[in-house]
C-alpha cells in the first residue's frame, strides 16, 4: 500500500511531495537474497568447468594477454597488471585480484601454474610482498589456456560497465580444472577440488575422446589418484573412488618420511614432503602443542633444515629408548603431518552450479575442446576462403595486367573503376577493390609464380579444413593429437604416492608401544670401529657366507634396553647404552655393517686408548656367571670374573708401566677353550684358559708367554680346541711403519701347533723373507677367518697353508682387520 505526505524542502522552503512505499520484507528479502547469491555463485566464487576458472582468474589471464606479458617478454609490476584488470573487467577490489594472481604463481598451490611471478609471492606460512614489489608475467601453461582468443574460438561478452569486451569463457587445451583444481565458498553451497596429473588427465580425456562411451571404471585405471603439488602421500583411495563415482568424497594426506641416524646416538624423523597446504611453521605450533599436552612423546628437538638447494627437510629427534615408527604414528594423529581433504567436486555448467564426477568433468571438458577446435576451424576456413577469392581475382587481372591499367586510366573516378572492372573481368566488389589498392611492385612475374603458389596452398589447406569440420571422427583425431602434444610438452611425472589403507598402519591411540621392546639382540663391534645391534641372537655369518662390508671382531648377546661393556687397551671398561645403537635390518643373507655407527662417538676414550672388545655387563648377564680373559703386549694374562660395579669407566688390571691391554674376551662357557697369544717375533702359545686362576679386578695378572729380546705380544684370543681356526699372521719390516706397509700373509690351521704349558716360550708360526725380522699383524679366529682393509673392503685370503712355520705370500692391500 502506497501513501503520500507533503514536506519542506529545508534549502528552498518549497514544498515537495514525497512517496513511502510499503513492501513486504519477506518478499523483498528473498528476492534480494536470490539476486547477491546468484551473483555469488556464477561471479565469484565458482569456477567454469570447462576453462576451470574462476572469473577473476578469467580476467586476470586474459588482460595479460591482452597486454602481451607472454613468458618470452619481460616482467612488469603487478600493481600494473591489478590496475589494468581492476579497471576494464573486474568490478571488485584489487586486494582480490592481487590474491588470485599470487595463487595462480605458487608452484605449491597449483600443480601447473598459470602465472609466472618474480619476487615474493609468498610460501604456506607467509603471505606475499605488496603487488608493488611483485612482477608477474603469463607461464608457458597459460599461452594453452588463452591461445587462439583472436580466432573466434569463444563467445565475448560486455564487462561491467558494457564499453568493452571479456570472453565468456577461455579456450583451455588441457583439463584446467582437474589438473589445477579450485577452491571456493558461494551462498549455500562451496567447492573444494584436489589438483591431478597432466599427463593422466588427458590420458583420460583422450580415452574419453576415442570411447565417449567408457565406464567410469576405464577412466580411473587412467586417473587413479589425485596428484598434490606438495607431494606427499594419500593413503585409502575409497574416498577418492566415491568423488570419482559422485562428485563428493574424502582422503588422508600424509608427509613422506623416513627413519634416519641424525647424530651417533640418536635416531630422527626426517620429513621431506608435507601434506597439500600445510606449511612448516604449522607443523611446528602444533607439535609444540601437543609435546606441551603430552599428546606425542619421545621428541627432544625440532630443526627446520630447509633450503632451496635441498629443498622441505624438518627433522624431528626421537629420545632414547622410543621406537621412531611408533613416535611418527602419533605424529600422524596429532600434527599435521596427516591431514584430511575433503572433495566437493561443484563447478558451473551452462551457468548453472552442478556437483560433477570424474566422466562428466571430462565430459564437459572435450565437448568445450571439440567446440572450441571447430569454431577454430571454421574461422580459419572462412579466413582462408576470403584470402583464395581475393588472390584469384588478382591472378585473373595479372593474365591481362595492360587492359586493367587502360580501364584505370581512363576511369573518371574509383567507382566507375571498380564498376568497369567487375563488368569485365567478371569480378567481385571485394576483388576489384583489392586490385585499385594492388602496388606497382606486385605486377613482377615473380609476385605472379608466388601468386599461384598461395593459391596452391590454399586451396590444400581448406580442403583439410573442410574434411575436418566434414567429419566428427577427423575432429575428435585433431583435438586428441593436440592434447597428447600439450602432455609431451608440458607433462611432469606423478610426485604423490597412492596407497591403500590396508598399505597404512593405523595410528597409535596411545603412548602405549612408544619405547623400544626390552628383547634379545645382539651387539656387535666390526674391525673398523663399527657397532650395532641386531634382532635376535642368531649368528649372522652363515656357513659360507661374509658380510658385505667390514668383519666382527665381537660381539655380545644382552637385550635391547641392557647396558653392554666396552674393554679398552688401557684396562677400563666403559658402559654402553644398546638402545643407543643403531639396528640392522634382518637379511636372507649376511648383513651389511655400513649401517653401523662409531663407536669412539659412543663413549668417552683417553688419548691413545682403543676400544678392543665388548663384554657382558647387564645384571641378568653378570648373574648366568663366567670371566673375561686378557692379555697384555707384556704376555700377562689375566682372568676376572663377571663381579663388575655398575659405575662407569672401571679397571679390570692393574697395568705396570709402559704395557697395554691387546686382547678381551668373554669366557662365558670356559669348557675346551685354550688362550692363544701371538708374538711380534712369529711365536705362538696356546695353553687351557683353566691354567689360569680368576683374580680381583685390581690385580696385576699372571705370566702368560715367555717373550724373546724386544718382542711383545701382538694378539691375544680364545678358541674353541674342538672347532677349527685359523692363524692369520702377516709379515714386515720393523724398519717400516707397519700401516705402511703390505707385508706377507699366511694362513694356517691352529690344529697345526701343539698346546704348551702357560709362560713358556710357544712354537714358531711364520718363517721371515728377506728383508722381513718381525710381524706386523696376527689373528686367532674361527674358520673361516675373513679379513678388511681399513676402509672395511673385504680382503680374500688365501687357503690354509700345511706347514705351521712356512713363509707368507704377498697381499696387496694392508690388512686392518680379521675376523
Amino acid at each position: 500500500m502506497a501513501r503520500s505526505r507533503t514536506t519542506k524542502s529545508p534549502a528552498a522552503e518549497e514544498p515537495f511531495e514525497e512517496t513511502v512505499v510499503d513492501i513486504d520484507v519477506t518478499s523483498e528479502m528473498e528476492t534480494s537474497f536470490l539476486e547477491y547469491a546468484y551473483s555469488v555463485i556464477y561471479s565469484r566464487a565458482l569456477p567454469d568447468a570447462r576453462d576451470g576458472l574462476k572469473p577473476v582468474q578469467r580476467r586476470i589471464l586474459y588482460m595479460m594477454a591482452e597486454m602481451g606479458l607472454r613468458p618470452d617478454r619481460g616482467h612488469v609490476k603487478s600493481q600494473r597488471v591489478v590496475g589494468e584488470v581492476m579497471g576494464k573487467l573486474h568490478p571488485h577490489g584489487d586486494t582480490a585480484i592481487y590474491d588470485a594472481l599470487v595463487r595462480m604463481a605458487q608452484d605449491f598451490s597449483m600443480r601447473l601454474p598459470l602465472v609466472d611471478g618474480h619476487g615474493n609471492f609468498g610460501s604456506l606460512d607467509n603471505g606475499p610482498a605488496a603487488p608493488r614489489y611483485t612482477e608477474a608475467r603469463l607461464a608457458r601453461a597459460a599461452q594453452l589456456v588463452t591461445d587462439s582468443l583472436d580466432e573466434d574460438v569463444v563467445d565475448l561478452v560486455p564487462n561491467y560497465d558494457n564499453q568493452l569486451t571479456q570472453p565468456e569463457v577461455l579456450p583451455a587445451q588441457y583439463p584446467n580444472l582437474l589438473v589445477n583444481g579450485a577452491s571456493g565458498i558461494a551462498v549455500g553451497m562451496a567447492t573444494n577440488m584436489a589438483p591431478h596429473n597432466l599427463v593422466e588427465t588427458i590420458a583420460a580425456a583422450r580415452h574419453l575422446i576415442a570411447h565417449p562411451d567408457a565406464p567410469l571404471e576405464e577412466l580411473m585405471r587412467l586417473v587413479p589418484g589425485p596428484d598434490l603439488p606438495s607431494g606427499g602421500r594419500i593413503t585409502g583411495l575409497d574416498g577418492v573412488r566415491d568423488a570419482y563415482r559422485t562428485g563428493r568424497g574424502s582422503f588422508r594426506m600424509r608427509a613422506t618420511t623416513r627413519i634416519e641416524n641424525v647424530t651417533t646416538r640418536r635416531k630422527g624423523i626426517v620429513v621431506t614432503e608435507l601434506p597439500y597446504q600445510v606449511g612448516p611453521e604449522k607443523v611446528a605450533e602444533k607439535l609444540r602443542d601437543a609435546v606441551q599436552a603430552k599428546k606425542v612423546q619421545g621428541i627432544t628437538d625440532y630443526q627446520d633444515l630447509t633450503d632451496r638447494h635441498h629443498g622441505l627437510r624438518l627433522v624431528l629427534t626421537v629420545k632414547s629408548g622410543f621406537e621412531p615408527e611408533a613416535v611418527l604414528e602419533q605424529l600422524y594423529r596429532y600434527t599435521p603431518l596427516e591431514e584430511s581433504f575433503g572433495i566437493n567436486n561443484v563447478a558451473l555448467v551452462d551457468g548453472q552450479p552442478r556437483t560433477l564426477g570424474l566422466k562428466q568433468l571430462l565430459e564437459v571438458f572435450v565437448d568445450h575442446r571439440l567446440q572450441v577446435v571447430r569454431r577454430r576451424t571454421e574461422h580459419r576456413l572462412r579466413k582462408r576462403s576470403e584470402r583464395l577469392h581475393l588472390v584469384e581475382g588478382l591472378l585473373l587481372a595479372l593474365v591481362d595486367i595492360d587492359e586493367v591499367i587502360q580501364i584505370i586510366r581512363t576511369s573518371d573516378d574509383v567507382d566507375s573503376a571498380r564498376t568497369r572492372l567487375m563488368q569485365v573481368f567478371d569480378l567481385s566488389q571485394v576483388q576489384s577493390e583489392y586490385i585499385l589498392e594492388l602496388r606497382l611492385r606486385r605486377l613482377t612475374k615473380f609476385s605472379q609464380i608466388e601468386l599461384e603458389g598461395e593459391r596452391d596452398e590454399l586451396l590444400a589447406e581448406i580442403a583439410r579444413l573442410e574434411e575436418i569440420l566434414g567429419s566428427d571422427q577427423v575432429l575428435r583425431a585433431l583435438v586428441s593429437d593436440e592434447l597428447a602434444a600439450v602432455a609431451a610438452e608440458h607433462g611432469t611425472p606423478r610426485r604423490t604416492v597412492l596407497l591403500e589403507a590396508s598399505e597404512q598402519s593405523r595410528p597409535a591411540a596411545s603412548g602405549a608401544g612408544l619405547e623400544v621392546a626390552d628383547e634379545p639382540c645382539t651387539v656387535l663391534l666390526t674391525g673398523t670401529g663399527l657397532v650395532a645391534r641386531t634382532a635376535g641372537t642368531e649368528d649372522l655369518v652363515r656357513e659360507g657366507g661374509r658380510a658385505s662390508h667390514d668383519v666382527i671382531v665381537s660381539r655380545v648377546v644382552t637385550t635391547t634396553r641392557a647396558t653392554a661393556g666396552v674393554a679398552t687397551s688401557r684396562g677400563r671398561v666403559l658402559q654402553l647404552s644398546v638402545v643407543d645403537l643403531p639396528s640392522l635390518a634382518p637379511t636372507a643373507g649376511a648383513p651389511s655393517l655400513a649401517g653401523g655407527t662409531r663407536l669412539a662417538d659412543l663413549v668417552d676414550l683417553e688419548d691413545g686408548e682403543r676400544a678392543l672388545a665388548l663384554v657382558r655387563l647387564a645384571p641378568a648377564d653378570l648373574e648366568r656367571g663366567g670371566a673375561i680373559a686378557l692379555g697384555t703386549r707384556q704376555g700377562v694374562v689375566k682372568r676376572v670374573q663377571l663381579d663388575f660395579p655398575r659405575s662407569d669407566g672401571f679397571e679390570i688390571i692393574s697395568l705396570k708401566e709402559g704395557d697395554e691391554v691387546v686382547g678381551v674376551v668373554d669366557l662365558e662357557d670356559d669348557a675346551d677353550l685354550d688362550l692363544v697369544l701371538i708374538t711380534s717375533d712369529a711365536q705362538l702359545l696356546h695353553f687351557p684358559s683353566s691354567g689360569v686362576r680368576p683374580q680381583g679386578r685390581s690385580a696385576g695378572g699372571v705370566a702368560g708367554v715367555k717373550l724373546g729380546a724386544g718382542a711383545r705380544v701382538l694378539s691375544f684370543g680364545v678358541v674353541d680346541v674342538t672347532a677349527p681356526a685359523d692363524v692369520v699372521t702377516v709379515s714386515g719390516s720393523s724398519a717400516t711403519l707397519p700401516l705402511l706397509q703390505t707385508g706377507s700373509l699366511k694362513v694356517s690351521s691352529l690344529a697345526e701347533f701343539p698346546a704348551k704349558g702357560r709362560a713358556t716360550g710357544g712354537v714358531r708360526c711364520h718363517r721371515f723373507l728377506r728383508g722381513e725380522d718381525v710381524l706386523i699383524g696376527a689373528w686367532v679366529v674361527p674358520h673361516p677367518a675373513r679379513a678388511c682393509s681399513e676402509a672395511g673392503q673385504p680382503i680374500d685370503l688365501p687357503d690354509p697353508l700345511g706347514r705351521r712355520d712356512g713363509s707368507g705370500t704377498p697381499v696387496a692391500v694392508p690388512i686392518a682387520a680379521v675376523g
